[in-house]
Formats: structure tokens, C-alpha cells, sequence
């Protein structure tokens, strides 16, 4: 009886997460897709949590540990959500590159794929825009007299980045038909060349 009583809170919780989710996205503004999935699925666990504690106060069917297990469950899944569906399709180059096929008849030279991202996706996806967004939002970059400058916080986590992808990406990855380890160290040809865009 615990199983039906547990998939039946789930259940609302997981409506109470689509709902919350898809009044945010149509009726308020959204600075950034993550943080505001983020946010759509603490309201959702709250407003669940405090439903399921009240219903089960007076019926005690779940122990201490089993609700505290029920709510990390949801806590996960709230997280998981913002991360693989909303947060994904926002973001991925992957999903664009469907699209795109679709959109223009279900095929694209593969020879004109590097034009259809430069002169394409990047205005198509405001991406300068966008990504720009995030990062001052999430206050790793600050824009100073027109210069894009790294935060402390910045300065931490490109660090952070730089570390895990030389040491904990893969070495030996197949792009193009090859396997190379061309994405561990991307500026490793370009560290010492001046672009003239510097600040």
C-alpha cells in the first residue's frame, strides 16, 4: 500500500511541476532557462512536500526515513527535469542541427554545416545574447566600459573547466570519423596568438 500511496504523491508532485513550470515559461519573465527550472521545481517540491507531510500526519503510513526518501526522490527528479529537458533543448547543438535538417527539407550538405552555425544558429539563437546572459546572471563575468571581464567566480570555474577537460575528458574521442584529443585542450595552438579584440 506504501508503493500506491508513493507513486500517487509522485504523480503530483510531477503535475504540480509541469503546471508550475509551464506558468512560469508562458506568464513571467525567464532570465535564465536553468535557474528558473530551478526554481520551478523547489516551488513544486515545497508545495508537494507540505501536501504529502499534512495528508500523512494524521494517517501515519510513511516512517520518517520513508518521507525523507520520497522527498529527496522528488528533489532529484525536480533537478533532473530542469537539467535534461528544458535546460538540453535550450542548449543543444544537437537538437539545432535536427531542426535545421527538418526545417530545410531533411537534408544540408555536410560541407555547408560550418556555414549553417556561424551564419545561422549563432543569430538564429541570439547565442552571443544568450550565453552573455548567463554568465553575468550567474556573476562569473561582469561588462565593464564595453569589455567582457572575468569575475573571481569566473576566474574559478574557467579554471575548474580548463582541469577537468584536460584530465578527466576523454583522450581517444571520435569526431569526423577519427579519434583524437583535440577537444582536451582547444586553445592549446591559439594560448599565445593576439586576436586584437583583447581588453
Amino acid at each position: 500500500m506504501k508503493y500506491i500511496y508513493a507513486l500517487a504523491c509522485t504523480l503530483i508532485f510531477i503535475i504540480l511541476l509541469i503546471s508550475i513550470y509551464l506558468i512560469h515559461i508562458n506568464y513571467f519573465g525567464v532570465d535564465v532557462v536553468l535557474y528558473s527550472a530551478l526554481v520551478d521545481a523547489a516551488i513544486a517540491l515545497v508545495l508537494a512536500g507540505l501536501l504529502f507531510l499534512v495528508a500523512f500526519r494524521a494517517a501515519p503510513v510513511f516512517n520518517g526515513f520513508e518521507k525523507t526518501l520520497v522527498l529527496l526522490i522528488w528533489l532529484l527528479g525536480g533537478y533532473a527535469f530542469a537539467i535534461s529537458i528544458p535546460t538540453v533543448l535550450d542548449r543543444s547543438l544537437s537538437f539545432y542541427i535536427l531542426e535545421k535538417l527538418q526545417q530545410r527539407g531533411g537534408g544540408i550538405r555536410e560541407s555547408s554545416m560550418s556555414d549553417v552555425f556561424i551564419h545561422e544558429y549563432i543569430p538564429e539563437f541570439r547565442l552571443v545574447d544568450v550565453r552573455l546572459t548567463e554568465q553575468l546572471e550567474s556573476g562569473s563575468v561582469v561588462i565593464e566600459d564595453g569589455c567582457v571581464r572575468l569575475t573571481e567566480k569566473g576566474q574559478r570555474l574557467a579554471s575548474f573547466s580548463h582541469y577537468f577537460r584536460r584530465h578527466f575528458l576523454p583522450k581517444k574521442r571520435l569526431l569526423g570519423g577519427q579519434y583524437t584529443d583535440d577537444l582536451v585542450d582547444p586553445f592549446k595552438q591559439d594560448d599565445a596568438v593576439e586576436r586584437g579584440y583583447e581588453c
